[in-house]
């Protein structure tokens, strides 16, 4: 049996973008075998899929904040030998950088990857055996798909992207409301960061509609933000911190969500939940939202651009005429 590896191990949002490229794969080669390399704290999402084979988790990030201990030397050579008790057909690099061309050279396969000036890195193109040219101003599922498609040489197909993915079976982590939305407000970054008082307006309406507002959050800043939200709508909600795969429960049962340019705003799109994505540091174009079709979701705003609650209304409108939320 054929056996593939592949290697990306952050972010949430790009982990989410390969999903597609391994339902690719598996409808090219139903026997092919598939593994998967990832950072240990989002492996739950590529056991989501029922494709992959094994997760096999790394600790990158610990790693590096713990080199001058004995139990990172021992934790990675342990990593290493596990990848190299497996003979793979092909080693897919479909994250492009330092780190995840290290992870691929522990294993024992011919790698493949994008060629110099396709990746966000130049340097990884010089390990890999086989280099493929891939347009970087291009959608990043896109962009996985294709390099996919070219490694183990079949068409890129035509379709829409399939996740793949499932909503785990089992019951949501808390009592939620049969009718709620969940707002994806924390990010990375504080410029990504949709103003409260935008939430605030857009909570109200949606509470007005017998809507709950939904908060998830994952760490004290979020967590105070969300407070701060849930202070002034109505019947809002602040979830307890939650896991990937609770997270993912959540996401798959929402009437909708509205996030900012996180991951998770991904995560609820490949769940075919309706999603309105907003952004406002950084362009869709490139890392907005792609749904399994176009009636799924809507990506708002772009670098500079502030989408106001109005714009969020109106696309969540769109995607859910049946709520007839009024936009005043």
């Amino acid at each position: 049996m054929p056996r593939l590896l592949i290697v990306k191990t952050s972010s949430l949002g790009d982990i989410v973008h390969n999903l597609p490229a391994v339902t690719d794969i598996h409808r090219q080669f139903p026997e092919m075998q598939i593994d998967w390399a990832v950072e240990d704290g989002f492996a739950e999402i590529p056991r989501l899929h029922p494709a992959i084979s094994e997760v096999i988790p790394v600790s990158l990030r610990r790693w590096r904040r713990g080199l001058l201990t004995a139990r990172t030397w021992k934790e990675i050579a342990a990593c290493k030998q596990h990848l190299q008790d497996r003979h793979y057909d092909l080693v897919l690099d479909s994250q492009g950088l330092l780190k995840s061309v290290l992870i691929a050279s522990w294993a024992k396969g011919p790698m493949h990857g994008y060629s110099m000036g396709s990746g966000r890195e130049p340097l990884p193109a010089l390990f890999y055996r086989h280099r493929h040219k891939v347009l970087w101003e291009q959608q990043a599922v896109v962009r996985i798909r294709k390099l996919a498609a070219l490694a183990l040489g079949y068409p890129l197909p035509e379709t829409p992207p399939d996740y793949g993915i499932e909503i785990p079976s089992e019951m949501l982590p808390i009592a939620l409301s049969s009718q709620y939305v969940v707002a994806l407000h924390g990010t990375s970054r504080d410029s990504k960061l949709w103003p409260i008082e935008h939430w605030t307006a857009l909570g109200k309406i949606l509470a007005e509609h017998g809507l709950v507002l939904v908060l998830p959050w994952g760490n004290v800043g979020e967590q105070q933000r969300a407070q701060h939200i849930a202070t002034q709508v109505p019947e809002a909600l602040v979830l307890p911190k939650l896991g990937l795969r609770q997270l993912a429960n959540v996401l798959g049962h929402a009437v909708a969500a509205i996030g900012v340019d996180t991951g998770l705003v991904h995560l609820a799109a490949a769940l075919k939940t309706p999603t309105v994505a907003i952004y406002t540091d950084t362009d869709p174009a490139l890392t907005g939202v792609l749904g399994t079709h176009s009636s799924l979701f809507r990506n708002l705003g772009g670098i500079g651009k502030v989408p106001s609650p109005v714009e969020a209304l109106s696309a969540l409108n769109t995607l859910k005429p049946d709520l007839y939320l009024p936009i005043s």
